[in-house]
């Protein structure tokens, strides 16, 4: 069982007051989706520690930064998150220790949960709902399963899910592994290999709003790719030019005057 000593040594950082109050709504959303168990709780932990650093942050921190601006609507990144409404992208920003973003994203989990959260977005970031969104999406991705099976591959493809991809992967281990030294988890039993590869590919289709956001930075990243390309081949072109013009007017001094007859 889950102690507030184990969630201090595993997140050294969480101030001891802040642990104390969240302490029990984050024991009650892992009894509710099933996280009990000590190899689930460490993985469940570990991610938990690393995206919401160390649960010291609840919701994002708006700017609005150029990449926010475009979770107003109209534009592609706005639909995706189901944004309609002039507003939307800051009252529907990423809350919760596993953010959700989006209208449509708090509507879907508001819903799941019992809980308004189109009226109130902002209970999304409370310590009694914000757990329960971490836990519903860990269930619904199917992340118990893979951390039953207690290995590298199995971490890295929670990761996967939860990230879209594998940023602050090293941190994550880091906290993974203190984790299973706290709770006991033990993993010299495993069976020895790699996991097998069509076990990890069983994703259930469960999104939060994250996925439609990294889709777009790698859009923008894709399109100053081919902009710094096509810029690159332009000056190519003028240099190619210019060349050219140079060789015509060195090729003209040289060629020798015709005589007059």
């Amino acid at each position: 069982m889950l102690t507030i000593e184990h969630l201090h040594a595993i997140m050294p950082r969480l101030p001891s007051a802040r642990g104390t109050t969240l302490f029990p709504f984050l024991t009650a959303a892992i009894s509710e989706f099933s996280i009990e168990r000590p190899a689930r709780t460490a993985a469940f932990l570990a991610q938990l520690a690393h995206e919401s650093a160390q649960c010291r942050f609840m919701e994002e921190i708006w700017g609005p930064t150029a990449a926010q601006r475009r979770y107003e609507p109209p534009g592609r990144l706005a639909a995706d998150l189901g944004n309609t409404e002039p507003g939307d992208g800051e009252r529907f920003k990423g809350r919760g220790p596993i953010q959700i973003t989006g209208r449509a994203n708090y509507g879907r989990f508001g819903g799941l949960l019992g809980v308004d959260l189109i009226a109130e977005p902002e209970r999304a970031a409370r310590p009694e709902v914000a757990f329960r969104i971490a836990g519903l999406y860990w269930s619904k991705k199917g992340l118990n399963e893979l951390a039953d099976q207690v290995s590298p591959d199995a971490f890295r493809e929670i990761t996967r899910r939860i990230n879209g991809g594998f940023n602050g992967l090293a941190e994550r281990e880091g906290f993974y592994e203190k984790a299973k030294s706290v709770l006991g988890v033990d993993d010299t039993a495993r069976p020895r290999g790699r996991t097998p590869r069509e076990t990890l590919r069983e994703e259930p289709v469960f999104e939060r709003g994250h996925e439609a956001v990294r889709a777009a930075a790698m859009r923008a990243v894709r399109r100053r790719k081919r902009g710094k390309k096509k810029t690159a081949a332009r000056g190519a072109k003028r240099k190619s030019a210019a060349r050219g013009a140079r060789r015509t007017r060195a090729t003209r001094r040289v060629q020798p005057k015709r005589k007059r007859r």
